[in-house]
């Protein structure tokens, strides 16, 4: 993860530090429900193989939570609040981003063989994403 530890996250956004434990074997990395991601996790999806110049998210939810990693190579993830934007370069597994309602998501750059974990809140529902950036500073300013 290349962050200045000075910069301030968009408004709710932060790191997540998943315990990690390294020997001579590998690392390996983990979390629990409700302890290292702070709620519980009603849906687990992933990105792959995302070539060249494509995007994925481009989005924002009415009400789920998200906690996105790495869990190899790198990728960019560009998160918005309407007032502040911030660019992250996820490359450490052991670490990853809550991402709650109301913040739009942008992942890109993704290196050969990247793959994001993405944990959610909630079920999927169409009706909770916003992709329509106009509409999302709109409901962030009621």
């Amino acid at each position: 993860m290349t962050l200045n530890t000075t910069t301030l996250l968009p408004n709710g956004c932060f790191l997540v530090h998943f315990p990690k434990i390294s020997d001579e074997r590998g690392s390996l990395a983990f979390g629990e429900a409700e302890r290292h991601i702070p709620f519980p996790i009603r849906r687990i999806f992933w990105s792959y193989d995302v070539q060249g110049d494509n995007m994925r998210g481009d989005h924002a939810h009415r009400s789920c939570q998200m906690v996105l990693f790495p869990i190899g190579g790198s990728f960019d993830i560009e998160i918005d609040d309407g007032r502040r934007r911030q660019l992250l370069h996820m490359d450490d597994p052991s670490t990853g981003v809550f991402i709650p309602p109301l913040v739009w998501c942008r992942l890109m750059n993704f290196t050969k063989n990247a793959a994001c974990i993405s944990l959610a809140s909630e079920e999927y529902c169409p009706e909770d994403y916003i992709h329509d950036y106009e509409e999302f500073k709109q409901l962030i300013k009621d």
